[in-house]
C-alpha cells in the first residue's frame, strides 16, 4: 500500500484542525454551560460548511447522501453526548483517549475490510499512532478507577461510525454532506437544552464564550471537511488515523498558550506519532 501524499497532508490538516477546534471549545466551557457552546458552535459550523457548499457551486444531494448524512450525523451527535456524559462522571485520562482510540480504530478495520489489508509497515504505522494517540490524551493530574469507560467506549462507537458513514455520503460531494450531517446535531442540541431548562439549570451564554465557542465551530467544521477530502484522497483508514491524532494538536495549543504542563507520556506521545506519520507515509 503506497499512502496517497494529499490523504497525509489532508489528514494531518484535519488532526490540527480539530485539536484546534477542542481547545477553543474547552475554554469556551470554562466560562459557560458545555450545551450552550455546543449549541452555538453547530449553528456556526453549519453556517460555515451552508457557505463552502455555495461557494463552490456543489449540485444538490441526492437523497441516498441525504439520508447517509443525516445518520452519520445522529451519530456524531450521539458520540458527543456520551463523550460529555463520560467526561462529566469519569477521568478524562481515559474517556478522552479511549474515544479517541475506539474512533480510529472502526474506520481502520473497515477500511481493511473494504479496500484491502495495509502492508506490515503501515499496520505498524497504525498501531503506533492509536497508541499516540491515547499517550498525548493522558494528564499527570489523573489517576483513580476507569470511570466513564463505558461511556467513552460509546463515544467512539459513535465517531468511529460518524467516520464511516460520512465517507460514504461523501462519495461525490464535500460540502453538502457535512452541513447535513451538522444540520441534526442542532435540533438535538436544542432538545438537551430545553429538557435541562425544565428541570432547572440556566444555559445563558456569556460575551467572554461567544468568540471561543464561535471559532471552536468553525474550526470543527473545518476538521470536518479535511478529514473528509482526505478520506476521497485515499485510504479511508489511513484518514482516520492521521485525522486520529487530534489530541497532540490540542496538547501542544495548551501547552504554548496556557503554559500547561505537559506529562512524559504526553511527550512520549507526541514523538511516537511522528514515528507513525513517517511509517503511514513510507
Amino acid at each position: 500500500m503506497q499512502a496517497n501524499f494529499l490523504t497525509i497532508v489532508l489528514g494531518l490538516a484535519s488532526a490540527l484542525v480539530w485539536g484546534g477546534g477542542d481547545f477553543c471549545g474547552g475554554q469556551a466551557t470554562k466560562r459557560a454551560s458545555v450545551f450552550a457552546v455546543l449549541l452555538i458552535a453547530e449553528l456556526s459550523g453549519l453556517l460555515l460548511l451552508l457557505g463552502l457548499a455555495l461557494a463552490w457551486r456543489e449540485t444538490l444531494p441526492s437523497t441516498p447522501t441525504v439520508l447517509w448524512s443525516a445518520v452519520a450525523g445522529l451519530f456524531g451527535v450521539f458520540g458527543l453526548i456520551f463523550l460529555y456524559q463520560g467526561l462529566a462522571t469519569g477521568k478524562a485520562g481515559v474517556v478522552a483517549p479511549t474515544s479517541a482510540v475506539l474512533a480510529a480504530a472502526i474506520p481502520m478495520l473497515y477500511g481493511a475490510l473494504t479496500q484491502g489489508m495495509p502492508d506490515a509497515l503501515h499496520l505498524l504505522g497504525f498501531a503506533l499512532a492509536l497508541v499516540a494517540v491515547w499517550l498525548v490524551a493522558q494528564s499527570h493530574e489523573e489517576s483513580g478507577p476507569a470511570k466513564g469507560l463505558g461511556m467513552a467506549l460509546l463515544a467512539g462507537c459513535g465517531f468511529g461510525g460518524f467516520f464511516i458513514l460520512i465517507h460514504q455520503a461523501g462519495a461525490t460531494a464535500t460540502f453538502w454532506p457535512l452541513a447535513i450531517a451538522r444540520a441534526i446535531t442542532v435540533p438535538c442540541t436544542l432538545t438537551a437544552l430545553w429538557y435541562r431548562r425544565r428541570a432547572g439549570y440556566v444555559e445563558q451564554p456569556t460575551r467572554a464564550m461567544l468568540p471561543l465557542a464561535l471559532l471552536s465551530g468553525f474550526l470543527d467544521a473545518g476538521g470536518n471537511a479535511f478529514f473528509l477530502l482526505a478520506a476521497q484522497a485515499g485510504r479511508l483508514d489511513v484518514a482516520a488515523i492521521l485525522s486520529s491524532l487530534y489530541p497532540a494538536s490540542t496538547v501542544i495549543l495548551a501547552w504554548l498558550i496556557l503554559g500547561e504542563r505537559t506529562s512524559w507520556l504526553q511527550r512520549i506521545g507526541v514523538v511516537t506519532a511522528l514515528g507513525a506519520i513517517a511509517l503511514i507515509a513510507s
